[in-house]
């Protein structure tokens, strides 16, 4: 079975499009990387899926069912950039609305349910901080956090926004490896990633976009040099200056 299916997204923006035609499907137990230049849609298309934002027209199912009826299967971590730091709560707190999916939004918080909030904490190297406001975190704390938090959810699909952006080496170790251990685990993850150079070694499909599915696919078949300048057009050589495209794996 497939974990997710997507038929024929539109979504537009003050009447402007930014996706058209956008179908694929993402087998069960995968990684998959959203690849595409900025403004090519991959946040919006995320959105788009989980209904965050209206879309014109399309489909999306997810373990055969429509979304509505698998919400509690289904993680989100978003970009840094849309988190407000500057709410007052801490990093606890933080991973413990992961969890509301499975307690209840009005129901009391258990000790059990603190517990494994801190364990989450715990795999992600910041069990220290969660009593720390997470205005006062680095970057790579916060999105360690986040990555608590998306562990806390225990979900079956997740979708990530820009994980890998802006952190540190170690952080970015931390992620790749808990989103292989969520492969091994036979979970599906959607990340939407800027870095050419790791897209080989990080996802086993690729989804090429540029407003229009540029090509979807096994990473072998679908990261090519062909499909990379019909995605990214002039602007794939800024992208290979600091790299060659033989050192990306093209």
């Amino acid at each position: 079975m497939n974990a997710l299916e997507v038929a024929d997204i539109h979504v537009t923006y003050d009447k402007q499009p930014a996706l058209e035609h956008v179908s694929f499907h993402v087998p069960q137990g995968s990684l998959t990387g959203i690849i595409g230049p900025n403004g090519a849609g991959k946040s919006t298309l995320i959105k788009a899926i989980l209904q965050l934002i209206p879309k014109l027209s399309g489909d999306v199912t997810v373990y055969g069912q429509p979304l509505k009826e698998q919400r509690k299967r289904i993680g989100y971590v978003p970009q840094r950039s849309e988190v407000d730091w500057d709410f007052p709560t801490n990093a606890l707190d933080v991973v413990l609305m992961g969890r509301y999916g499975h307690i209840g939004m009005f129901k009391r918080v258990k000790k059990k349910d603190k517990a494994f909030a801190m364990e989450c904490l715990a795999k992600v190297g910041m069990e220290e901080y969660a009593d720390r406001q997470i205005s006062q975190l680095s970057g790579g704390q916060q999105q360690r956090v986040f990555l608590a938090r998306a562990i806390a959810q225990d979900a079956s699909i997740y979708f990530m926004d820009e994980p890998f952006a802006g952190v540190d080496a170690a952080t970015e170790k931390t992620i790749i490896e808990l989103l292989k251990e969520w492969k091994e685990e036979g979970r599906t993850v959607l990340v939407v990633h800027h870095d050419l150079q790791t897209v080989r070694s990080y996802f086993d499909y690729c989804l090429l976009l540029n407003k229009t599915p540029v090509a979807f696919g096994p990473t072998a078949e679908s990261f090519s040099l062909e499909n990379l300048e019909a995605t990214y057009g002039g602007k794939l050589a800024l992208l290979s200056q600091n790299a060659s495209l033989q050192e990306i794996g093209v």
